[in-house]
């Protein structure tokens, strides 16, 4: 009789967890679907390429961000994780939708959304966009762990048949079914309290959402100036973009070269930008900084070293500092 409970319970669990176990399924499966079947995602130096997207979480990823530059610039291996990411993706959204080998597709769920947390937590424009999509993700998969799939499954389809394996220990633990634990609440408290300490320490460290001030590093482009060096021909300096809205790039219409009193020594003007020969840019990473149709294209996350002429500047030692002019009207200076 209590094991008939039990069975009872799970199978209620499993029933009332059916839309969200459809919703997140679809939410991966979705990814695939439109990398492969509605476009073709997956080709590098073509419009829309997965990879550079994943360039943009690079510059305030939390704990991963080794990994995502490791891939940034290693252009092969980074298409090769592209295609399995999307193929994992796909084939666990697919298995939650259908409700088969549920528990298991469920860590798969957890792990995803932990990499999007992760990894671009901190983007969102007009809201904490992919802040919430992660932690949301996380307590959806915990919670298909812990119910596994109901009447409206391939889970359930297989143990209503009696078949072998739907009596063993491994599917109890990867498919549906009761949860074989002594203690599920000890497991529910210890595991919702882990992820609701994760949710707060993610939404202050990507947002400041829990106390002191509110930020959003996807509003408004920000680029940092280093290594910069010139000799009697050429100056170079490295730029890196790394705040500002990932769908849209900084437009740099103006550079400037400056003496220590703030004087202009040397202006390009943004026809010049738009014009700068290619070879003068060495990228960095995937996403890449480029001449635009009315100025030189910074996306998020792209680094690149920049190089222009200065020959005509006479006295060189004139030169202290360099400033970069965005479209918006942002500048940003800094010295030689």
């Amino acid at each position: 009789m209590k094991h008939s409970m039990n069975s009872q319970s799970s199978d209620l669990a499993g029933l009332y967890t059916l839309s969200l176990r459809m919703v997140i399924g679809w939410t991966y499966f979705s990814a695939f679907w439109r990398r492969l079947i509605l476009e073709n995602k997956l080709i590098p130096d073509e419009k829309g390429y997965i990879g550079e997207k994943f360039n943009h979480f690079l510059p305030n990823a939390l704990g991963i961000k080794p990994i995502i530059e490791y891939l940034v610039t290693h252009p092969d291996t980074l298409q090769q994780s592209m295609m399995m990411f999307t193929i994992i993706e796909a084939v666990v959204g697919l298995l939650i939708i259908l409700g088969l080998l549920t528990r298991l597709m469920s860590i798969g769920i957890f792990s995803l959304a932990l990499g999007i947390l992760l990894g671009s937590g901190w983007l969102g424009t007009t809201c904490v966009d992919e802040w919430q999509i992660g932690v949301l993700g996380i307590a959806g998969g915990f919670v298909l762990f812990l119910t596994g799939s109901g009447p409206y499954s391939l889970d359930y389809y297989f143990m209503k048949k009696n078949r072998s394996f739907t009596q063993t220990k491994w599917f109890q633990w990867m498919g549906s079914g009761s949860l074989p634990v002594s203690k599920p609440k000890g497991l529910v408290l210890a595991g919702s309290f882990i992820i609701f300490g994760l949710t707060l320490y993610t939404n202050q460290y990507f947002h400041g959402g829990v106390w002191g001030t509110l930020h959003n590093k996807s509003v408004k482009p920000k680029l940092e100036i280093s290594n910069i060096s010139h000799n009697n021909s050429d100056l170079t300096f490295e730029v890196y973009r790394t705040e500002g809205a990932d769908v849209y790039g900084s437009f740099l219409i103006g550079i400037q070269i400056l003496d220590k009193d703030g004087n202009i020594v040397k202006e390009l003007f943004q026809k010049d930008l738009s014009k700068l020969p290619e070879e003068n840019i060495r990228n960095h990473y995937v996403a890449k900084v480029k001449p635009g149709k009315h100025s030189l294209v910074i996306p998020l996350g792209a680094k690149a070293d920049v190089t222009i002429s200065i020959d005509d500047i006479i006295l060189k030692s004139e030169i202290h500092s360099i400033k970069l002019i965005d479209i918006s009207g942002i500048e940003w200076i800094e010295k030689i």
